[in-house]
């Protein structure tokens, strides 16, 4: 016969006036955690009891019930009704729901306390963001939900944010397929169809880190930083329908602005209407541009301007503002560290007297007449408007000389402007990158990357040569020893000379590179110290000492370096030939051994940008693996063009590697010849223009 299941027989519930009620010792819960007595005790004056209490009976000696229950489970409930209590928001009387445990019971109050508090199920995060999702539909918002449930209001937003991520990643997040880190990387964009995309490629890759999700839903789009967002604003972006991408759980310094195309149409108008207003000052022509190329400007005459003074009322302030400076400079000067309002208020001054530096100059109206004025984006989202650069062909002509274009003999006044004045000429443009296309196998580089490379790499060498004043001697010795004994160059009194070599095809960073910064940097710095006139500077030439005209002659002697590639004339045209080509770029070489040069330390590294974007899948593969090696390759071998190209820029970071245009050769003789032509660069020694066939190939000699 089967023995009978005994009957579970539950505690009885009763409600018991709170006066009644005292805590129990053997309540295991004595540290803080979870919401504050004083929240739950608002949370129980707005909706009520919502768990009963787990009380015993208090026995006296002789185990007869007092009449008074004690408390293993629900203090916290307790001190709350309690609080409630003291403010006389509560009867001491109110009866309060509780189970009463059977005090003749096995089981511990203890083990009862312990099983409360253990066996209690946290909601799952993502049943908590629907719920705050579905009071948010039921019409609660966002300062509501936080306050009914003691909450930031900024974690609402970030909850409501989550609950709106694509429904499919929601419920791989439920069944544990992705991290929470991961899911809230997807809350940067609303569109649950890229969201899905992102993930779906993620797949077929080993990094699924959150960074790498925030960096594919935003690649298409624009950081606030950029100069174009600083210089329209973002509310002026957005008061035209523009999308800003926005994350709420890292520090997105602003955001993203999506629409790029709205962006470049709003900063080229913006751009448009400042150059206008500048146009009323009678320039010739206004040349308007988001940002200008390396050099743009070397070409042009630049106008000497009078610098505006300041006004009393000008002056007064800048007085004021530097004695203030320097009062609260000597009253902390031996202190560790500044009180908050003195250290703002000493960037507020600094900020200020900055201002009083970049004074407004004054031309002749004549000279404006015949000049022009850069209109573009500062680095920091400003107005950038560089005024006073004169072309060749707009320069006077002297008196007595023939004008070519008037088909006379010029006799004018040459201050006087040729023409009436006019309205400027405003053009506004830019340069558009070169497109690449992907193939299976390893190709040349493509001719415009080695030129853009070339041209990193002649723009540090020059930076290099101008720091070396002995090796800027020898190059140039070397060159009129040339001329000299060769006889190469004819020429009355002294024909050496440095002819600025510009760079026709060049990368969008290259103006920002170290390089470029710091050969820009020492050419102002001398040509503010050099003096304008001839004679005085044959003056001034004579009487500075050994050093400092050796550092002088190595920079000028550095805008003569060139170190460019270009494809050579094999037919003995007015262009340099692909032989000359090869020497250049040798003796280039042997220049940057000389002065020690480093692509590394001169700041490039590859990018998709610069390199990787640039070239074949097979190359970037190549770039990877002799980096890194084989193992680093295969991880990413698998990827579209345009995720490798990232991947590989991270792999690469940090590593050194340089392509070959920008890589030393060390197979180069005395005269700076190659001596084998499979040694040289792989960008010289193969395909088109190869320098096997220049080697066997006579150049023609010009006629005398």
């Amino acid at each position: 016969m089967a023995k009978a299941v005994q009957k579970i027989i539950l505690s009885a519930s009763r409600d018991i006036p709170f006066n009644k009620l005292v805590l129990s010792q053997s309540n295991v819960r004595r540290l803080k955690a979870g919401v504050s007595i004083e929240d739950l005790a608002e949370d129980i004056a707005r909706r009520g009891l919502l768990h009963g209490l787990n009380v015993r009976p208090v026995l006296d000696a002789e185990d007869a019930e007092t009449g008074m229950f004690e408390i293993p489970a629900g203090g916290r409930r307790y001190r709350a009704l309690e609080r409630l209590v003291k403010q006389k928001r509560l009867s001491k009387t109110a009866p309060v729901p509780c189970i009463v445990r059977d005090p003749r019971t096995e089981i511990s109050a203890e083990e009862d306390s312990l099983a409360e508090n253990l066996q209690r199920v946290s909601l799952h995060p993502l049943d908590q963001f629907r719920a705050f999702k579905t009071l948010h539909d039921q019409g609660a918002g966002e300062e509501e939900i936080a306050a009914r449930f003691f909450v930031a209001p900024a974690v609402v937003k970030q909850r409501l944010r989550l609950a709106s991520v694509s429904e499919k990643l929601l419920d791989i997040y439920a069944e544990d397929g992705m991290t929470l880190e991961q899911l809230m990387a997807f809350t940067v964009t609303a569109d649950h169809g890229r969201q899905e995309q992102v993930w779906e490629a993620l797949q077929q890759s080993y990094n699924k880190e959150p960074y790498l999700i925030r960096r594919q839903l935003t690649e298409s789009a624009v950081r606030a930083s950029d100069r174009r967002a600083r210089f329209i604003g973002l509310d002026a972006y957005e008061a035209t329908g523009g999308t800003v991408l926005r994350d709420l759980f890292e520090d997105d310094g602003g955001g993203w602005l999506q629409d790029v195309a709205l962006l470049d149409r709003l900063a080229t108008e913006k751009l448009a209407a400042e150059a206008e207003k500048i146009a009323g000052e009678g320039w010739k022509w206004i040349e308007v541009a988001v940002d200008f190329r390396y050099g743009h400007a070397h070409h042009l005459r630049r106008l000497d301007g009078v610098e505006v003074e300041l006004t009393p009322d000008e002056q007064a302030t800048f007085d004021a503002l530097t004695a203030e400076q320097a009062k609260l400079e000597s009253e902390y000067e031996g202190a560790d560290e500044l009180p908050d309002e003195v250290d703002a208020r000493l960037g507020e001054i600094e900020e200020a007297l900055a201002a009083f530096d970049s004074r407004p100059v004054r031309y002749e109206s004549a000279e404006i007449a015949r000049a022009g004025v850069f209109v573009g984006i500062d680095a920091d989202g400003h107005l950038a408007a560089d005024r006073g650069y004169v072309r060749r062909e707009d320069e006077p002509v002297p008196a007595g000389s023939e004008d070519p274009a008037a088909g006379g003999i010029g006799g004018a006044d040459e201050a006087a402007p040729a023409a009436p004045a006019q309205r400027a000429v405003i053009t506004i443009g830019g340069d558009q990158p070169e497109d690449d296309g992907d193939d299976d196998t390893i190709k040349p580089l493509p001719e415009r990357l080695v030129r853009e490379l070339t041209a990193h790499r002649t723009l540090a060498l020059r930076d290099a040569v101008a720091n070396n004043p002995h090796v800027a001697l020898t190059a140039l010795l070397h060159k009129l020893c040339r001329d000299t004994f060769q006889h190469s160059a004819p020429g009355a009194c002294l024909e050496a000379s440095v002819r600025h070599v510009f760079f026709p095809a060049q990368s969008a960073d290259l103006k920002d590179s170290p390089s470029a910064k710091a050969v820009a940097e020492r050419h102002e710095a001398w040509k503010a110290e050099l003096p304008k006139d001839g004679d005085a500077l044959w003056d001034w030439l004579a009487t500075i000492d050994d050093a400092r005209r050796a550092a002088l002659l190595a920079h000028c002697v550095s805008f003569g370096v060139n170190a460019l590639y270009e494809k050579g004339d094999r037919y003995g045209g007015p262009g340099v030939s692909a032989h000359g080509v090869q020497q250049r770029i040798a003796q280039a070489d042997r220049l940057g051994h000389a002065v020690g040069l480093d692509m590394v330390a001169a700041g490039w590294r590859p990018t998709v940008d610069n390199y990787l974007g640039r070239v074949t899948k097979p190359r970037i593969l190549e770039a990877v693996r002799e980096a890194k090696g084989d193992q680093a390759a295969q991880l990413i071998d698998h990827l579209k063009k345009a995720e490798m190209a990232k991947e590989a820029e991270r792999l690469l970071d940090g590593t050194g590697w340089l392509p070959e245009p920008l890589r030393h050769s060390d197979s180069t003789d005395a005269s700076g010849t190659p001596t084998d032509t499979e040694k040289l660069p792989a960008f010289l020694a193969g395909g088109e223009g190869d320098a096997a066939t220049d080697e066997s190939e006579p150049h023609p000699i010009a006629a005398e």
